[in-house]
């Protein structure tokens, strides 16, 4: 079977790779779609933590079940699935406490683990989420998607809470889309016009602020001397997220939902002054991905938006590049096979 390798910092290479061998308690999936994100193009660039080379990149996956033991949690072979990538130990502090997103030996497909960027994959049942009646690319970005919705879910976010979400990517839609749906007011920051123009697009008219015009007063402005009582940051930067202690209201949360290989150092007298509450997002749990699943199954998120690149498994390595540039408007590439 065909599949692409990442085999060093910016080097991918399409490769024939073994296929897949059943296993008691796995599926094999016959992979239809590969959502491209933030951590495979860190990982090309040789910015991902927790990452070794070579590596089959690849974790926001659609498919379809080609082989499966009939009695395995209800699934049957030609069932439409999305794939959980975080394979969780099921044993250690986190996952007995049900935070399996944070297992202490965690294995993220194509982060720690081989992924799906390939024909086939051998997944645990476990970690299957049945789809019927959605398209493959309703299923595909229900990973992404969960990832917002489980950073608001952590964040005790209220309703009526103002929200900003610095960041217009997939994460950063995801998580606007998420807080919307909890009752926040929300406000998103970025850098990038066009990013803040597709915002306001995907959330019906949110509130936009340009990171690089004087943001504080921005944020006054629209909350009305205020500012947000929860502050997401979905970028990934390192600059980003120290400034993001700025913009959060006293007494506030700050959620880091964006991952950088970098410290991130904070001033402590203004962080106890503000009584901040700091806290990370990681990955999702099962619970976040039946919570997108129903808001993609009742139409509230719109596949045809999210999805702005397509490309052949084939003809993928040719598009990668391309997609790192911001004049590309990249928003999420979607490989079809």
């Amino acid at each position: 079977m065909k599949g692409i390798v990442c085999e060093q910092v910016e080097k991918l290479a399409l490769k024939e790779l073994p296929e897949p061998v059943p296993v008691p308690g796995h599926a094999i999936i016959r992979i239809r779609r590969i959502g491209i994100c933030g951590t495979d193009l860190h990982a090309y660039k040789g910015n991902q933590p927790f990452f070794s080379y070579p590596r089959i990149l690849g974790h926001e996956l659609a498919g379809i079940v080609e082989q499966i033991d009939p009695d395995a949690s209800g699934l049957k072979a030609g069932d439409q699935v999305s794939v959980m990538p975080y394979l969780h130990c099921g044993s250690c502090i986190a996952c007995r406490r049900g935070k399996t997103n944070c297992c202490t030996d965690m294995k993220v497909l194509g982060v720690h683990i081989d992924g799906g960027m390939k024909e086939k994959l051998a997944v645990p049942v476990t970690h299957l989420v049945k789809t019927e009646g959605l398209t493959l690319d309703q299923t595909a970005i229900i990973e992404p998607l969960a990832i917002g919705a489980h950073a608001v879910r952590r964040s005790g976010l209220r309703s009526g809470d103002k929200a900003l979400v610095i960041g217009g990517g997939p994460i950063g839609l995801g998580v606007m889309s998420f807080a919307q749906y909890a009752g926040a007011e929300v406000i998103v920051m970025d850098i990038n016009e066009e990013r803040l123009a597709f915002s306001r697009s995907w959330t019906g008219g949110a509130h936009t602020v340009n990171t690089l015009d004087r943001p504080l007063e921005q944020l006054a402005a629209i909350i009305g001397g205020d500012l947000p009582t929860v502050v997401f940051d979905a970028t990934g930067s390192a600059k980003s997220m120290t400034d993001s202690f700025g913009f959060a209201a006293h007494g506030g949360t700050l959620v880091f939902v964006g991952l950088v290989k970098s410290d991130i150092v904070f001033n402590d007298p203004e962080f106890h002054r503000r009584e901040l509450t700091l806290m990370a997002s990681r990955n999702a749990t099962k619970e976040d991905f039946d919570t997108v699943l129903e808001a993609v199954r009742s139409g509230r998120i719109d596949a045809d938006a999210y999805i702005t690149h397509r490309s052949s498994l084939d003809d993928m390595i040719g598009q990668f590049e391309s997609w790192l540039k911001p004049e590309s408007k990249v928003i999420k590439a979607m490989v079809e096979l």
